[in-house]
């Protein structure tokens, strides 16, 4: 008599191609980042660390639109992660502007670093329990994206970044700092991406674009400046009083929560999704 469970397991067995080939792929942009880096070519740099970011969000949705989740893939997405959004702009960071300053280059280099593997430690052991409508602290690939963002610029404007190395190690210090604070970020999940608009929108998104592909790179750093100061603003007006448990450490504080379950009330209940659902 055969046996049905040896040949379910068989079945079952084996790695979903489409969604871990997009992983690899934000992977590989990731790694060419860190050669183009070290290689002097800043601007490429900057831009691999942008594609990597549209095929790590590809790789969840894809997975999900084709019902090809698995345990391999989010983990192996969070290693591709680590490169991309963590070590990737981190060495970048200090080819372009501090690697002439000795300790505090370095340093700073890897406070960036360390601070996005605390992130994605932290955003792996909330999945499921955490408000998805906030991120609590700045996505990492957020953060990459303002490291990216800088660099980009002053390759484009002919600036040496050793010239501003003290400036831009504090940046990348900062940058890796609200990426473990509990500074609450607004993750767009609320907006209802498959509803109808009219034709003004449409209009205005297109314009956005125009805009965008002019000078893709100084628009970027607005945005993701932006985005990245926009946490500390969130936290502050969303609490009665400031206090250390709403900036790093432990949310106990019972403003804290009694804002996030009287916005959660106003809301239907999300249902918990892959790892890759969500920027790390």
């Amino acid at each position: 008599m055969p046996d049905n469970n040896n040949d379910e397991s068989l079945q079952t067995r084996g790695i979903y191609l489409l969604p871990n080939l997009l992983t690899t792929a934000g992977l590989f942009s990731g790694f060419y980042a860190v050669v183009s880096s070290m290689n002097g070519h800043f601007i490429s740099a900057a831009v691999a660390i942008f594609i990597a970011m549209i095929f790590d969000g590809l790789d969840g949705r894809v997975a999900r639109m084709t019902n090809t989740q698995s345990e391999f893939g989010a983990e192996y997405d969070s290693m591709a992660d680590m490169l991309s959004f963590g070590i990737a702009p981190g060495i970048v960071a200090y080819n372009w502007a501090l690697s002439s300053f000795g300790k505090f280059g370095w340093l700073a280099a890897f406070v960036y670093v360390a601070c996005a593997a605390l992130r994605l430690a932290r955003f792996n052991t909330q999945v499921g329990i955490a408000d998805k409508r906030y991120f609590q602290g700045l996505a990492s690939p957020a953060a990459a994206g303002v490291v990216a963002s800088i660099i980009w610029v002053g390759s484009e404007y002919q600036i040496n970044g050793q010239d501003y190395g003290y400036i831009i190690g504090l940046i990348t210090i900062v940058l890796g700092l609200l990426m473990v604070s509990n500074f609450r970020y607004n993750s767009f999940k609320e907006v209802d991406w498959k509803g109808k608009v009219n034709f003004v929108v449409v209009l205005l998104i297109v314009l956005a674009f125009v805009v965008v592909a002019s000078s893709p790179e100084n628009i970027l750093l607005i945005i993701f400046g932006l985005y990245a100061c926009s946490g500390p603003f969130t936290t502050i007006r969303s609490v009665k009083k400031l206090k250390l448990e709403h900036v790093v450490g432990d949310d106990q504080d019972a403003d804290f929560h009694r804002y996030s379950e009287n916005k959660a009330s106003d809301t239907a209940e999300v249902d918990i999704k892959s790892k890759t659902d969500e920027p790390k």
